[in-house]
């Protein structure tokens, strides 16, 4: 189970479940869902907020898929599919439209995938190794320069820095 609150609306959050779902929920209402989400096959590992827009939120799941939702809309915007389990994702602090994701499966070498929707649409603009025969389970981007961190299974930290044109 993963959570992530709103910045804008302190009294939403977001709950991914061990079966696909995503819930929204209230602080205010504790007793019932304000919305579900149903688009994963598998368990939901992240659900972030975009730190832009207060009403678009990413998730990301064991089923190989990134997806971009607005609170309005029971499907989702877009869909990536990256052939593997995808352990994180994070928005970029500088950006409305740029942001990560570590895919987790253990078999290959982790990758780091970033993406900006101003520049392509429909396709990553980076995908780099990150680890090998080790789960990459967090990804983050450093708030005032140009990197992104991306944490291990093992308890490894690995940085790269972010090219002038996502920086």
């Amino acid at each position: 189970m993963c959570f992530d609150f709103n910045p804008y609306k302190e009294h939403l959050f977001l709950v991914g479940t061990e079966e696909g779902m995503i819930h929204l929920c209230s602080k205010a209402y504790s007793g019932q869902y304000q919305e579900t989400y149903k688009d994963h096959n598998l368990a939901v590992y992240s659900v972030k907020w975009n730190p832009y827009h207060e009403d678009v939120f990413l998730s990301c799941s064991a089923d190989w898929t990134l997806k971009m939702w607005r609170l309005d809309m029971k499907r989702p915007i877009v869909t990536f599919d990256l052939d593997n389990e995808i352990g994180d994702i994070a928005w970029a602090p500088y950006s409305s439209t740029v942001f990560a994701a570590v895919t987790s499966t253990a078999l290959k070498e982790g990758r780091l995938y970033i993406y900006d929707l101003d520049q392509d649409k429909h396709q990553e603009l980076s995908c780099m190794p990150t680890t090998r025969k080790s789960k990459a389970l967090h990804v983050a981007f450093n708030p005032t320069g140009p990197y992104i961190l991306v944490g291990d299974e093992s308890g490894g930290v690995i940085s790269f820095k972010l090219p002038s044109s996502l920086s």
